[in-house]
């Protein structure tokens, strides 16, 4: 196979990881929302309220904004081989603990902790920045995150047919522990079946672990800020099931979370601070240096184009139904064309940035984005349904195609924190997701489409102000002092 193209009928050297990788993820997302086309069937099992299906919602995203910073962290400590043969191998025994949940309480406990399983996607952003070159890398991260993510759409498919075929009010509980059997089994096979790094090559690990490294004082106190909405959006969803909403935890129970967030911000810093205090007394060297600010880009563009399709998604079906009263089922079909582009528009982002610029091509997917969200505000029952149809597949063009063309640069910033860059880029995608529904439960759908376009301009003048084309050599130093030049051009 030649090393200039990218051959998706191959399946040997870097093309055999890539396969394995993505459809590992894709194992994660069927895992993670294995719950969702079964609630019906889990609500009438268990008699579910209403309130304890929204607590369930909120649960299964809780965890996963600290458990994306924690696996980057491990990712590049140990390597994505062990930590996503770790991660499905673990993710199959909760699959089961929620499957034979005979009580709410049990339930939910498994819920919450099965989050953890959304931190997959960070794994394989490493594994695939060290099997491909910078030339591919966009393409190949678009084809990994773009494939893997329709794990939720085949759950969606897949397990309620499983749970008919077994039948009774049990069949539900059948489906989920089959996606458990088969995460087990896949994590031995993930296992033996890659390499950290193709033969010959060096997997470089951070030279401290517990934080990022970051490598002057300004981006030291960027780093602190950046980590205030991680905290915030967990204080956020505390907040939602607070005695005044949800109901799901006591007054005093909320207090306690929201000391312990406010104590694990004081501690991280603290952290972050004992691993990085030399930048305040001798110069970092050249060859160890990155700007910080290029992740904080990244996070914001993640925030806006993953957060705001997970958002969208979640009430893109009613918003159709209430506007032009169709059917819940047409509905549906609508609005999977918003996240089912991801297939296509995640790798078609990563190839244009490796063909046309990383900078260029998101500055102009942010600037298609935020078109696309106004035009998205627009939309009144006095349009036709082809014209709201079209004018929703214009946006989502943009969405799906901005996640590929930010971890089109993920990669290429520093290969040693390449895990934990990917990681806070990514739990910046849930704070989005957070934050935009958390508008949507305060204002109309129009103003909710208008937010997200405003945060998109914002984020557009960030990347054209800040962000900086990957060019060049990125430096790292070998286990035995030696320097290894790597192109990111």
């Amino acid at each position: 196979m030649s090393t200039d193209r990218i051959n998706l009928l191959s399946f040997s050297g870097k093309m055999r990881i890539l396969h394995l990788s993505w459809f590992a993820f894709f194992l994660t997302f069927v895992v993670w929302f294995n719950h969702a086309p079964l609630l019906a069937a889990m609500r009438e099992s268990m008699g579910l309220s209403d309130d304890q299906i929204k607590t369930l919602l909120i649960l299964n995203v809780a965890l996963t904004i600290p458990a994306r910073i924690i696996i980057g962290m491990l990712v590049d400590a140990f390597g994505p081989r062990r930590i996503f043969s770790m991660l499905l191998f673990v993710s199959s025994f909760l699959c089961f603990g929620f499957a034979m949940a005979d009580k709410y309480e049990t339930l939910a406990l498994m819920r919450f902790l099965m989050g953890f399983v959304g931190a997959g996607f960070v794994i394989g952003i490493r594994m695939i920045g060290e099997w491909f070159p910078a030339k591919q890398t966009g393409l190949a991260q678009g084809i990994y995150g773009g494939w893997g993510n329709f794990g939720s759409a085949g759950a969606a498919v897949a397990l309620p047919t499983i749970a008919l075929y077994f039948g009774g009010d049990d069949g539900w509980r059948y489906a989920v522990g089959s996606t458990g059997v088969l995460t087990l089994v896949y994590s031995a096979v993930y296992f033996f079946s890659v390499t950290d790094t193709p033969k010959g090559s060096t997997y470089f690990k951070p030279k401290k672990s517990g934080a990022l490294e970051i490598t002057s004082p300004g981006d030291f106190f960027l780093y602190l800020i950046m980590n205030i909405p991680l905290y915030a959006a967990l204080a956020v969803l505390t907040w939602k099931l607070n005695p005044a909403h949800l109901g799901m935890l006591s007054e005093n129970v909320v207090n306690m979370i929201y000391a312990i967030l406010a104590g694990l911000y004081v501690f991280q810093t603290i952290r972050i601070y004992q691993i990085n205090k030399h930048v305040f007394k001798e110069t970092v060297p050249e060859i160890d240096r990155y700007k910080f600010s290029q992740v904080a880009v990244l996070d914001l563009a993640y925030m806006v184009t993953f957060g705001s399709e997970l958002a969208v998604v979640s009430m893109l079906p009613l918003f159709f139904f209430d506007i032009f009263n169709l059917s819940a089922v047409e509905a549906g079909l609508i609005a999977s064309i918003f996240a089912g582009l991801n297939l296509v528009m995640r790798p078609a982002g990563g190839w244009l940035s490796d063909k046309y610029g990383r900078k260029l091509t998101l500055g102009i997917i942010m600037a298609g984005l935020a078109l696309g969200y106004y035009f998205m505000s627009l939309i009144t029952a006095e349009w036709t349904v082809i014209a709201a149809v079209m004018v929703t597949i214009f946006c989502s063009l943009f969405v799906n195609a901005g996640n590929g063309a930010v971890f089109a640069v993920v990669p290429l910033v520093k290969r040693r924190l390449t895990g934990q860059i990917a990681g806070m880029a990514g739990a910046f995608g849930n704070v989005g997701a957070v934050t935009f529904l958390t508008v949507l439960s305060f204002v109309s759908p129009t103003i909710f489409f208008l937010v997200i376009a405003g945060a998109a301009v914002v984020v557009f003048l960030a990347v054209i102000l800040f962000l900086e084309e990957p060019k060049g050599k990125m430096a790292e130093i070998m286990p035995d002092g030696t320097v290894q030049m790597i192109d990111v051009t």
